[in-house]
């Protein structure tokens, strides 16, 4: 904290991976204490991050071209919603499962319903993609990376109502889930 009581310019993108990370270890607590002090303006930032850090998961699961079996996905990631504060907990699963369905403007209403929200949501996606890519060793390293990263600069944040724009992460996912079973991009 710095005099006036502010976090640190570079505290928002921290809290973004670390709470993938809580995620990632299934850490109720670190979970819970990712997000708790950042205002507004932080969360903006934070969300951000987390939209970035999606994308580029994303990235890497189109140039794998690897086939994720959705059913693993969603029970993954019932896995890790269970570290969220309790009055996540559902709506992640909800967002999952909306998602597996190709519903994607679900995803979209329950990122929009609430800020916090949408960035727990976007933190499990990243979660659960990077832990079917890679094994939880080597996607904790890659979020190191990754965190080390977002200490350059980025583009100052807005502020006011203009600043969340939901959801950057959940609707790129051009869903085109197919009857075998798996997910792909298209």
């Amino acid at each position: 904290m710095t005099d006036d009581g502010q976090r640190p310019a570079g505290a928002p993108r921290d809290s973004a991976v670390a709470l993938v990370r809580g995620y990632v270890a299934r850490d109720t607590v670190a979970v819970g204490q990712a997000l708790t002090t950042l205002n507004e303006t932080g969360q903006a930032d934070a969300y951000r991050v987390l939209g970035a850090l999606f994308q580029s998961t994303i990235n890497v699961v189109e140039a794998t071209d690897r086939r994720l079996e959705i059913c693993r996905l969603v029970r993954l990631a019932d896995g890790l919603a269970s570290a969220a504060p309790p009055h996540y907990e559902f709506t992640l699963t909800e967002a999952v499962r909306s998602w597996a369905r190709g519903d994607l403007a679900e995803v979209w209403r329950l990122n929009a319903a609430n800020p916090v929200g949408a960035m727990h949501i976007t933190a499990v996606f990243i979660a659960v993609l990077g832990l079917t890519l890679w094994d939880r060793e080597t996607f904790l390293n890659v979020l190191a990376t990754y965190e080390q990263i977002t200490h350059t600069h980025l583009p100052a944040p807005q502020t006011g109502s203009a600043a969340y724009q939901p959801p950057s992460a959940a609707s790129s996912m051009p869903f085109t889930g197919g009857a075998d079973g798996y997910y792909a991009y298209g």
